[in-house]
């Protein structure tokens, strides 16, 4: 059972449970709306379990959490250096720092936060003097939107050495960030809580590309196949999967299935879900979509290996399709149109 006592003394699930009742049922009833099932059933079973609680632990915790949110409120505003300044003059140095610890321990502050306010040209005007590796540390932390208007506006060589690096980027640590914060001139508001921070990787450079423009993309993966060419390669596999068909329009799905041998759609299809299945059904003709559910049921139960290699072809189809303008994948920024 949970104990009364002074609101410093209790733990964080007391804490929680006695903010959830003091705020009320209505408040209350909001908060659990953004909570997930776990949290949800932790903190519950922790109000059940409150026996008396004192007007004194109530304010406590009320004050606790207003001083949290204002923590929280300055370092957005102006990064943890801001936010401790302003809790020390009126907190004082010790409970500053007690709140600070809680909050960067929680948050994961990303860094270059502040970058991510920025208007995408007005950041590349700032960084494409930079060089790549730092431009490449920037972009893997922006949102892959931002970071494929940024790529897009380097100049040729430099975006295909850029994606390299971003994707040849494996852990950093903080000392080494904040050394590039102070360099980019107090522009940048951030901290790191952790000893090492995961930082770009094939999956950060393949965002950036997917949301680039296509003249991004091609002069990117030319100058890797030529100067990395396995590095292009594991790049291309992931730039265009086979669940990404769900968002193709009806005229170009009907466009890659006149290519695609219908032994291997059946194969595929058998690993798909029933969403995708119904949009490759819904483009062919009644007569080839029974009889391709049939073939499927007549397949019974088929390796993994074999059904992702015939994704693959799939997806290898409408790539070559769209290398030569027959079909046109809508990327960021950019209409989608079919010619």
């Amino acid at each position: 059972m949970a104990k009364a006592g002074k609101g410093r003394d209790l733990s964080g699930k007391e804490r929680s449970a006695i903010l959830m009742v003091a705020l009320g049922n209505e408040i209350a009833a909001n908060i659990y709306k953004q909570l997930d099932d776990a949290t949800i059933e932790i903190v519950t079973l922790e109000i059940a379990n409150l026996r008396k609680v004192t007007p004194e632990m109530r304010l406590d915790v009320l004050k606790e959490a207003q001083e949290m949110l204002l923590a929280r409120e300055y370092m957005a505003r102006g990064g943890v250096d801001y936010a401790r300044d302003i809790l020390e003059r009126a907190l004082g140095p010790e409970r500053a720092q007690s709140l600070l610890s809680r909050i960067t321990a929680s948050l994961q502050v990303r860094p270059f936060d502040f970058m991510r306010h920025t208007d995408p040209q007005q950041l590349l005007g700032f960084i494409q003097s930079e060089h790549p590796q730092t431009i490449a540390l920037i972009l893997s932390y922006l949102e892959p939107e931002q970071a494929a208007q940024v790529i897009g506006g380097l100049a040729a060589s430099l975006q295909a050495e850029v994606a390299k690096r971003i994707a040849r980027m494996d852990r950093i640590t903080p000392e080494v960030l904040r050394e590039v914060e102070r360099v980019l001139e107090r522009k940048l508001s951030t901290v790191m809580g952790q000893d090492f921070t995961l930082a770009g990787g094939i999956d950060a450079i393949v965002n950036i590309i997917n949301n680039a423009d296509r003249a991004t993309e091609r002069n990117i993966m030319e100058h890797l196949e030529e100067n990395d060419p396995e590095l292009a390669e594991e790049i291309k596999r992931r730039l265009f999967v086979f669940e990404d068909i769900i968002k193709m329009d009806d005229r170009s799905l009907q466009r890659v299935l006149r290519e695609v041998e219908m032994k291997e759609l059946g194969l595929a299809l058998k690993g798909a879900t029933e969403e995708l299945r119904s949009k490759f059904f819904r483009n062919m003709s009644k007569r080839a979509a029974e009889m391709l559910k049939e073939d499927m049921d007549y397949m019974g139960p088929v390796r993994v290996r074999d059904v992702e290699e015939s994704q693959q072809k799939v997806v290898n189809v409408v790539r070559a399709l769209e290398d030569t303008g027959e079909i046109i994948i809508s990327r960021g920024g950019e209409e989608e149109l079919v010619v």
